[in-house]
């Protein structure tokens, strides 16, 4: 018996095949009916999609808070998601955005976002905005607690824990646990250049994050802005910038300011040519999830260049279709402010309390 490909239909712009079983010896073609030419023969270059009409958008749920807008039925009084805390007194704000930063430390772990010694984060103190908290130097991002921080002020003084004999003790932090490694370890003299200008220029920022990560290194070679070529990235439409120079690594006060220049008065994120990425934000879960979606963004960039790349070499056309403004603008209003960035790191916070039962916590 044998199995023939015999006739060919054609449908709107779609092909199909018709099997067809005889039990001749000799092949019997059918006659194809009409001009058609079989689909194998079609180049993708000759293929004219059919035009169709953009539909028209509607961009809902603008009045209301975006954490109920992305919670189903909250107008009719059902849950929302976990949106930012209160708090009655600093003790207790300072403590949880202590253990939120040492959560972010854990996740960029599990992110793969380790590199060496290299990479920071700074949180502002609620009590003492002149101050930021930061982590030790050389502690594994996957060992890091919330009792490892250290604060600076925006000057470079130690604040908490005393580091040596003379060191004052502000009174009141005395009754603010510090672990061995914050009593023993330095601060990142690259990551306090950066972190104090940033937190010097701009109110606004409560914290920052930077880290040598994979595709944020490789993408920041080309010195380019990212395209609105996701949903996720729109968070950045108009919110990023690039700093396109290189000045080596950051040991003068001068490269600390030109990051903070690069930074801007609005952006949420940089690109630091040659170096990385870095995000701000109003709480550490904020800039955090919005330093994993420009790293995601960099990861999508350089595979759409690749891909359409690849395709150009083998004679294709991929057509790269950008977020229009109007959307970008709907997206990073609904998706990109600080409460609904601080709802989702949640995700990864719950899921780090529960795979090292609250360690970072301590």
């Amino acid at each position: 018996m044998i199995t023939h490909f015999t006739k060919y239909m054609k449908t709107k712009n779609l092909w199909s095949c018709m099997m067809v079983v005889t039990t001749e010896t000799t092949p019997t073609m059918l006659p194809l009916r009409g001009n058609i030419t079989p689909p194998h023969s079609i180049k993708d270059e000759e293929a004219t999609p059919e035009t169709q009409a953009e539909p028209k958008h509607v961009h809902g749920m603008r009045d209301i808070n975006p954490i109920n807008a992305i919670s189903h039925n909250s107008a009719a009084g059902a849950p929302t998601i976990a949106s930012v805390p209160k708090f009655v007194s600093f003790a207790d704000h300072r403590q949880w955005e202590l253990q939120h930063m040492a959560a972010v430390f854990r996740h960029w772990s599990r992110q793969n976002y380790v590199f060496g010694i290299s990479g920071h984060i700074s949180v502002r103190d609620p009590e003492y905005p002149n101050a930021f908290w930061t982590n030790p130097l050389g502690v594994h991002f996957g060992l890091l607690r919330a009792s490892d921080m250290i604060l600076l002020s925006l000057d470079g003084e130690v604040l908490h824990p005393p580091q040596h004999p003379a060191a004052k003790v502000i009174d009141n932090l005395k009754d603010h646990t510090s672990s061995h490694r914050a009593r023993t370890r330095p601060a990142n003299a690259a990551g306090f250049l950066i972190h104090a200008a940033l937190h010097k220029r701009r109110a606004d920022v409560h914290a920052a994050c930077h880290c040598h990560t994979p595709h944020g290194r490789a993408y920041s070679a080309f010195a380019k802005p990212l395209e609105m070529t996701t949903q996720d990235i729109c968070k950045f439409y108009e919110r990023h910038s690039v700093y396109e120079s290189y000045g080596g690594v950051v040991l003068a006060a001068e490269e600390g300011e030109h990051i903070a220049d690069a930074l801007g008065p609005v952006n949420m994120g940089v690109i630091l040519r040659n170096h990385g990425l870095l995000t701000v934000g109003e709480t550490v879960d904020q800039a955090a999830w919005l330093f994993d979606v420009m790293e995601a963004g960099c990861r999508d960039q350089l595979m759409i260049d690749a891909a359409e790349g690849a395709a150009r070499e083998q004679g294709r056309s991929y057509r790269r279709c950008l977020i229009e403004r109007e959307e970008a603008e709907y997206n990073r209003e609904m998706e990109g402010g600080a409460e609904i960035c601080y709802a989702e790191f949640q995700a990864y916070y719950d899921y780090e309390f529960e795979m090292c039962g609250g360690d970072f916590t301590k």
